[in-house]
């Protein structure tokens, strides 16, 4: 299948469809939402080809759907979004989740200025850098047996709170209060173990970062000042996932679902997109093996925050709580998640696919805590670490999109292009004209993680925004950044 041939109607300046008509396997049609300008990028590589391939799953509902930062991923494309209804022979695809799963972003804020940060700035992201292990195969301080890890996949952050890394509020400003019901150790398998046991704490490499930001801009003062966010204040955002448990999980389930296609008698264009019906011993094996990788993710994001935390503290000699590093929110953005939801004015339990998309509850939704309820949930949105990040607030309108928005800018520039185009000196001192402090465990990082590999996140932004899936809370700039 060429990218060129698949046709795309365009259904307005935000929207584009794939008719399920274009291939006799399509369930569903596909829906991309995008404008002309983010369009043009995402036709560069076959990422639309895989929203079509990603309409042929068994039970999908509604669309086959990718957010404006879509790119080409493994089986889904990164931004795709799908549901899949057990009742109608839905299936669960680790495609669909990806390798790092629950990846997702914890935002922090503080009271300080940039004023009284900027003279510490270099000596802070050194005191972050060394606090917080980054690169690949990073060992945090930790190293836990078994028995505990099991504890950690079974209670996700609640289990760092009980050991002191951390507080009560923290759970509350996170995505399923920091715990997956429904994780079962036990589904686990002992490679995914030893790869985790000393990860707890760590960035990783790759797109991960530790960042320091300023927010440069509120677009809604009301939310925002009922979030205690103000403009100039200093914040801190962190991205990293499940390290290498989690891909040790997606690694032994994908092996395991390829055969699933044929004892199920699935047939799929992409083996990559090797899947398991939800209610099959092998679905639900997988469901609470990822769930217990989500776990990790919640607890790995709650320890780093626990450091940040003591850096800050170390920086400036004053307590964290009178630094004010309170939690904002924490999102998952790959995650496969059991979700209330209409389906032709019915409602009914469906498995939300969401691989590189954030879930975005609007206000009201009776899954949120009541701190956000009425101003609805936190969506972080990352940029690079050369441009603005946002934080959105979910809308009525994702209701469309099973309450699911975009997760980041979105590459648009492969790793080893980038290798050949970039220089990691002349990048570091490029950033650093422009006040931004970077420290990395791999210069190769910098390179491939240049700004000009990604789309620019406002774009995103703006298209989400004006689709109604999401609204603008505040902008943010960065300033001292900690790499892999």
């Amino acid at each position: 299948m060429e990218t060129s041939t698949i046709p795309l109607t365009k259904i307005d300046h935000c929207r584009y469809e794939i008719p399920s008509s274009f291939n006799s396997g399509m369930r569903v049609p596909g829906r991309i939402y995008a404008n002309e300008k983010l369009l043009t990028d995402i036709l560069k590589d076959r990422a639309v080809e895989q929203v079509v391939n990603v309409a042929f799953l068994p039970g999908i509902v509604g669309y086959s759907m990718a957010m404006p930062d879509m790119h080409w991923g493994y089986g889904f494309p990164i931004g795709g979004v799908a549901a899949t209804n057990p009742e109608k022979g839905g299936v669960i695809s680790p495609g669909g989740v990806g390798f790092d799963i629950n990846c997702g972003v914890r935002f922090v804020r503080t009271k300080l200025k940039e004023q009284e940060v900027r003279p510490r700035l270099r000596e802070l992201v050194r005191t972050l850098f060394q606090s917080v292990p980054s690169g690949m195969g990073a060992k945090g301080g930790l190293r836990l047996q078994n028995r505990e890890l099991k504890q950690v996949l079974s209670r996700g952050s609640r289990w760092a709170v009980e050991h002191d890394y951390g507080v009560e509020a923290d759970l509350e400003a996170t995505e399923d209060y920091g715990c997956i019901a429904g994780a079962n150790p036990e589904a686990v398998s002992e490679r995914a173990y030893d790869r985790g046991k000393s990860q707890l704490g760590t960035l990783g490499s790759g797109n991960h970062f530790l960042e320091i930001q300023i927010i440069d801009k509120i677009f809604d003062e009301s939310s925002a000042k009922q979030l205690n966010l103000f403009e100039g204040e200093v914040c801190v955002m962190i991205h990293c996932g499940s390290r290498g448990l989690g891909h040790q999980v997606c690694t032994d389930y994908c092996k395991v679902f390829l055969s699933c296609l044929s004892k199920y008698n699935i047939h799929l264009p992409d083996k990559q997109l090797a899947c398991a019906p939800l209610n099959s011993f092998e679905g639900q094996e997988y469901l609470s093996a990822m769930r217990s990788a989500a776990n990790f993710a919640f607890c790995n994001r709650q320890m780093i925050l626990h450091n940040v935390r003591l850096s800050f503290e170390k920086i400036f000699s004053v307590q964290w709580q009178e630094l004010g590093l309170n939690q904002i929110y924490d999102v998952a953005h790959n995650i496969a998640k059991m979700e209330k939801h209409k389906i032709n004015g019915k409602e009914a339990v469906l498995c939300i696919h969401r691989k590189g998309a954030t879930r975005a509850f609007p206000a009201g939704h009776p899954e949120l805590p009541l701190k956000y309820r009425s101003i609805g949930q936190p969506v972080i949105i990352p940029g690079s670490m050369g441009s603005f990040s946002y934080l959105l607030i979910g809308e009525e309108g994702s209701s469309e999109t099973f309450y699911s928005c975009c997760h980041g800018a979105g590459r648009v520039m492969s790793r080893s292009k980038a290798q050949k185009i970039y220089q990691a000196h002349t990048l570091l001192k490029e950033l650093e004209e422009r006040g931004i402090i970077v420290q990395a465990e791999s210069k190769a990082t910098i390179v491939e993680e240049a700004p000009g590999v990604y789309k620019d996140a406002s774009e995103v932004v703006e298209v989400v925004s004006q689709a109604g899936l999401s609204r603008k809370l505040c902008r943010m700039r960065p300033i001292g950044v900690v790499k892999g």
